[in-house]
């Protein structure tokens, strides 16, 4: 009995002969249709692979060298990723829907106090209250020993830091989380590993190899070049860019710090290395990927040294590996750059589409603030209504905290159009938010504060920034009845707020993420600084841990303030996933309302518009029936989606919002 020849699989004809046989040797004990399910996908992507490897001298030889990683990837891959991975396939829109809400945390301050990885289960019955599908866990990789700037210090991509846990671990929480129906992400860092990662150890022993991972010069000639036109991330602890090393014998790029050593993504062996740890964590049971730094890979003389066009086409080759690998997992570009630049990190042009799947929408976290600080949506309006609308299976993460500090994007040339001056608007919501501002009720921390540009950045808890932490504090010193009320009033505000700042993240499109503690309105932590690696970045106070005794306080006390905060962010979740037209494929447009005091969304769906009015001042506002009606949507004809009636009317056909009120205007 003879045995039946294999099918020839349907290869790209591109495909060098040479290269075709060494994948196919790889995939030689895995079933027909597992075998002809790969050469498809690199029929599909290879295009794009090529396309995007093109700053290298032969794209197509790194090209055959990258696949066969995935290909070993792809063999090792489990039945249950596999599985995800044809669902996702007949699904690409999965993380774009109404129902995707997102959570971001540390692991050890989500967990219960030492609990590490494991401990992370036990919150899944409160993430799922919240609606979340997708859970950011913030860097988890081994980091070198403190300080490593809160674990993007990477020391070794294939494990997990020591004190939350192991490898297997983390799989069988990614296994757990899947069941659940929540994505999990991790962070990558990409620019840059830690000086003790094996690549820059091995660098500093002398081995030429790994010494081209990363750009090292002989003296300041060079370097010295560079410096004219590069900004410094953190000038007041990490000066400069580049790092003298001893045992180098040279001088090291170290955008950050110098124990953060920047990689040559010019070495097409880095961008191998990389893609081989995509592929490693994606097997591993992670759903997105963070990309760390991305702006920053490519260096060009005379340049800021970011975005770069090689970074676009470097991330589109990664997204290729990727998608021939594990379809299932999508990229998240950490790119908090200008609204010009922002959408390259989707993809524009001929990369439309093909770089990263989600990107931050920093500006929207800048312009809420703002425009609770100035009672004014003006400015708010003019600089989101400029971003360029994002690819259509492409999404926004929206946010109005995340673990980072506050830095006031605030454009000048915005600014100007709307007879604001950019540098005195920048300084004054450093002051106002610092608490500094007479009349402010914010209780955040300087960061950062360069005096030769004279730019602040900002610290501090959303609940704390919106006033809570100050309210509360009246509520303890009030003496007498009038104080008490007044006391009561201000922790309404604050309350209203930050819910009202959910309400515009959460009805904005994208994909809404929530900043751990903000559900349960988490104030500043006053012992931030007890650890000793933290004390001289006064972002931890941001970052608490996730108390047991306030999440129990919330559910116990609805009428409480974070019982309120939290009752109003499940409620938030639950109408949104109700709402098509917050699907991210629809685009945002910003419209100015007549009353400045009123921000304005408008999203158009085939199911009708939606629109999105946010009182974002302390008094009642009135919204002209007239002007609802040139939206396409007759005030008559409408219900407010948040609370299930119509619109609150005045006789004369005005909508009217109370106090800090968001209304969902669909059409009934």
């Amino acid at each position: 009995m003879t045995t039946p020849s294999r099918r020839r699989l349907p290869w790209p004809a591109a495909l060098p002969d040479a290269a075709r046989g060494r994948i196919e040797a790889i995939l030689d004990d895995l079933p027909e249709h597992r075998r002809t399910t790969f050469a498809l996908r690199v029929d599909r992507w290879w295009a794009d692979l090529v396309e995007g490897l093109e700053p290298y001298p032969d794209p197509a030889a790194v090209a055959a060298r990258v696949l066969e990683l995935a290909a070993a990837a792809y063999r090792d891959r489990e039945d249950e990723l596999h599985l995800l991975d044809e669902r996702r396939s007949l699904m690409p829109d999965w993380f774009q829907r109404p129902e995707m809400i997102g959570y971001a945390a540390y692991a050890d301050r989500l967990a219960p106090d030492g609990a590490g990885l494991q401990g992370v289960t036990r919150r899944v019955p409160h993430l799922r209250e919240l609606g979340v599908g997708y859970l950011h866990l913030m860097p988890l990789l081994q980091p070198r020993p403190a300080p490593h700037d809160g674990g993007y210090a990477v020391a070794d991509y294939r494990s997990v830091h020591s004190d939350l846990g192991t490898m297997d671990e983390l799989r069988e929480l990614a296994r757990a989380l899947r069941g659940e129906g929540i994505s999990l992400c991790l962070d990558l860092v990409l620019n840059h590993v830690a000086r003790e990662h094996a690549w820059a150890q091995a660098a500093r022993a002398g081995d030429e190899r790994y010494r081209r991972y990363f750009h090292v010069y002989p003296d300041r000639t060079e370097p010295d070049r560079f410096e004219r036109t590069l900004p410094e991330v953190f000038p007041d602890f990490a000066p400069g860019n580049f790092t003298w090393d001893d045992e180098l014998d040279g001088w090291v790029w170290t955008t950050f710090n110098s124990y953060q050593w920047d990689l040559a993504w010019d070495n097409p062996d880095v961008f191998c290395e990389l893609a081989d740890v995509v592929l490693f964590l994606a097997n591993q049971g992670v759903e997105v990927l963070r990309l760390d730094a991305i702006a920053f890979l490519w260096k060009r003389m005379g340049t800021s040294c970011q975005n770069q066009p090689e970074v676009h086409q470097l991330t589109q080759a990664l997204r290729a590996v990727s998608k021939i690998a594990a379809p299932a997992v999508i990229f998240k570009a950490e790119a908090i750059v200008g609204p010009n630049e922002v959408v390259d990190y989707l993809g524009r042009g001929r990369h439309r589409g093909k770089v990263s799947d989600l990107a931050y929408h920093n500006s929207l976290m800048v312009q809420v603030w703002s425009m609770l600080a100035t009672r004014d949506s003006r400015l708010a309006t003019q600089a989101l209504g400029r971003f360029p609308p994002p690819p259509p299976s492409s999404a926004w993460v929206t946010y109005l905290r995340c673990h980072d500090d506050i830095g006031w994007a605030i454009d000048d040339g915005d600014a100007r159009r709307v007879m604001i001056d950019g540098p005195a608007h920048r300084s004054f919501l450093s002051r106002y938010y610092s608490g500094e501002f007479e009349g402010s009720p914010a209780r955040g921390l300087i960061f950062q504060h360069n005096p030769a540009t004279g730019d602040a950045r900002i610290s501090g808890s959303a609940a704390s920034l919106a006033g809570l932490e100050r309210a509360l504090e009246q509520q303890e010193e009030a003496v007498n009845l009038e104080e008490q009320e007044e006391a009561g009033r201000a922790v309404d505000d604050a309350v209203a707020r930050l819910l009202l700042g959910y309400a515009v993240v959460f009805g904005f499109g994208g994909v809404p993420v929530i900043w751990s503690g903000d559900e349960v309105a988490a104030l500043n932590d006053r012992g931030w600084d007890a650890v000793p690696e933290h004390a001289e970045d006064n972002r931890w106070v941001h970052r608490p841990r996730l108390e047991d005794s306030r999440v129990r306080e919330a559910e116990e006390d609805p009428t409480s303030p974070v019982g309120r905060v939290l009752a109003g962010m499940r409620h938030l979740a639950r109408v949104r996933a109700s709402l098509p037209h917050l699907h991210a494929g629809v685009d945002a447009e910003l419209v100015a309302a007549p009353d400045p005091g009123i921000f304005a969304v408008l999203r158009r769906h085939a199911l009708g518009p939606m629109l999105g009015l946010y009182n974002i001042t302390e008094t009642p506002r009135a919204v002209p029936g007239w002007w609802i009606r040139e939206q396409g949507m007759p005030a008559e004809a409408t219900v407010d989606a948040l609370n299930g009636y119509p619109p609150n009317r005045t006789d004369d056909g005005s909508v009217w919002l109370s106090t800090y009120q968001p209304v969902w205007l669909v059409q009934r």
